[in-house]
């Protein structure tokens, strides 16, 4: 036995819970609701997430959501919420949603990786399909 073993049986071990992955946990939740508001998920073309900063017991999200416009050109919304995660305000947000340009795909393209390069964040956003929030619906 090795030194401060007791030998008894530890009992069940249970695997640490996975961090929620891009787009999940309850900020990105309530972000989506607020955006089906605006866009219904059918339209959505494609979800751009930037990584979510958390500091002194909030979360700051901030995600680039697109939409086809008739001329084949994309309508740009952002979506941004700040989530209490600690503390007597616990679960308490503010949410926004704005349509904010109308854009060729190509240029949007550009656009998301300058916001990274201006920003200083070293990861691009994460890319996703409107299934991750609203699959099912």
């Amino acid at each position: 036995m090795a030194t401060g073993d007791s030998g008894r049986d530890p009992g069940p071990v249970f695997p640490l819970a996975a961090p929620p992955g891009p787009g999940q946990g309850a900020g990105w939740a309530k972000l989506a609701a607020a955006v089906e508001a605006q866009v219904p998920p059918a339209e959505i073309e494609t979800i751009y997430l930037f990584r979510p900063i958390k500091r002194e017991g909030k979360e700051w999200g901030t995600a680039v959501v697109t939409r086809k416009a008739p001329d084949g050109r994309l309508r740009v919304y952002t979506a941004k919420y700040m989530l209490i995660v600690r503390g007597k305000e616990r679960g308490q947000s503010k949410i926004e949603v704005e349509e904010v340009a109308l854009s060729p795909a190509a240029v949007l393209a550009q656009v998301m990786q300058a916001t990274v390069d201006r920003g200083g964040d070293s990861e691009p956003p994460v890319e996703l399909s409107p299934a991750v929030w609203y699959e099912g619906r």
